[in-house]
């Protein structure tokens, strides 16, 4: 018998942080690779942010806090809320953790039981199916189509729920499409979910502060204020505020929801980082300039990636609201071989052949639920993002 537990063999590692990790060896063994996987803006920490950490530091603010969160900053995250959201929370109502990922992860680990399904639109962040795993419960995928930008209908969510039906985890912004919902898009799926009162919402909201052409964000319970009481926002300070090393999320929910999660991370990692929650407050009460200079920096990096992309022969590269990625699809390409007799029978070779080949890293579709396409991340300079796409072209150009 395996000194494993079961569990593990249902999961696996994240493909993103392989890929990355694999372009991170290439490039130290001497290779010429730009990577496009990772989804953490190049920016610096504001300066105001690192200014507030080294302040706690020398204030001796370096004990253990509240398991889930320092009470200033879950103050300053129902500010937060009610100022961008227009959502009214307490601070018994939220819950501070080591990353978004650590919110989403409580959640699931402290609601799911055998048979529980959760619905994932995909293509999804790779975490998702496999935290639902973890815990326990069944992911649903439920699969959107380019022509629909990737974004989910409301008949497609309408079909997939069942009476197992615990979760919908919905992404806008989304990892990895980049494709955010409108108002009158979202308020169609609210008006399904209504109708469901047995289905809660784990909304992810990421990606709120980076959206383009003057897409206005807004969240589930915002939309829809009776699924207030079965909806858990979550956010953090990760993209937004070029923190990713730091590890802040957050998320405001039903108050019962919140004392469960608070349960699941008092016995597992207890309190994140005091230090980087003293620059959270600050990310959250501060300046915030930061985001009106990196926003306009991210849409022309994301102009020039679909504009280049398109011009790739056999690519499909649709605009995103929001984020930093782009997914284009690599359909023209399925069936074609490399100038050495590689047939590109999938994104995942597609992805392989062209890190081989170009020193350019993306992640393939198939690691986010959705085939055939690949992931770019446009969070670098705009100079490797030229270097990166007139390569890709050149790669798919070679392709016969």
């Amino acid at each position: 018998m395996s000194f494993l537990a079961k569990s593990l063999s249902r999961v696996k590692p994240s493909p993103t942080i392989a890929i990355t990790t694999k372009a991170g060896e290439l490039k130290a063994a001497g290779r010429d690779v730009i990577a496009l996987s990772a989804g953490e803006p190049d920016f610096d920490t504001p300066d105001n942010i690192k200014a507030a950490a080294k302040a706690a530091i020398d204030a001796g603010k370096t004990k253990y806090t509240a398991p889930d969160g320092i009470i200033e900053l879950k103050r300053a995250v129902c500010d937060k809320f009610k100022r961008d959201n227009n959502l009214d929370y307490t601070p018994e109502q939220v819950s501070i953790s080591t990353g978004g990922k650590q919110v989403l992860y409580n959640a699931l680990i402290a609601t799911l039981n055998p048979g529980d399904e959760v619905i994932i639109p995909a293509p999804y962040w790779v975490s998702y199916p496999d935290m639902v795993l973890l815990g326990g419960g069944t992911p649903v995928p439920v699969e959107t189509r380019i022509e629909d930008n990737f974004k989910l209908s409301p008949a497609a969510l309408e079909s997939a729920i069942t009476p197992k039906t615990k979760w919908l985890i919905f992404n806008s912004p989304s990892n990895p499409t980049g494709a955010g919902y409108s108002r009158a898009e979202l308020k169609a799926l609210t008006d399904v979910l209504v109708k469901h009162p047995h289905v809660w919402v784990m909304t992810d909201d990421m990606y709120e502060h980076l959206a383009y052409d003057g897409f206005e964000f807004c969240t589930p319970a915002e939309v829809e204020p009776k699924l207030y009481d079965r909806t858990l926002t979550v956010n953090g300070v990760s993209k937004a505020y070029a923190m990713t090393g730091w590890r802040i999320g957050y998320a405001a929910g039903p108050a019962e929801l919140i004392k469960a999660m608070r349960k699941v991370q008092s016995q597992s990692t207890s309190n994140p980082s005091s230090i980087s929650q003293w620059a959270a407050l600050e990310a959250l009460t501060g300046p915030q300039d930061y985001l009106d200079m990196s926003r306009p920096i991210f849409q022309k990096r994301r102009d020039l990636v679909v504009d280049m992309l398109n011009k790739a022969d056999g690519l499909i590269c649709p605009t995103p609201e929001g984020a930093f990625y782009v997914y284009p699809s690599i359909a023209g390409c399925i069936g074609k071989s490399t100038p050495k007799g590689v047939k590109i029978e999938s994104d995942e070779v597609f992805a392989t052949e062209l890190l081989s080949s170009t020193g350019v890293a993306v992640v393939f579709g198939a690691a986010f639920g959705l085939s055939p396409n690949f992931r770019v991340s446009y969070a670098t300079s705009e100079s490797e993002l030229i270097t990166a796409c007139t390569r890709i072209q050149e790669f798919c150009a070679s392709l016969n």
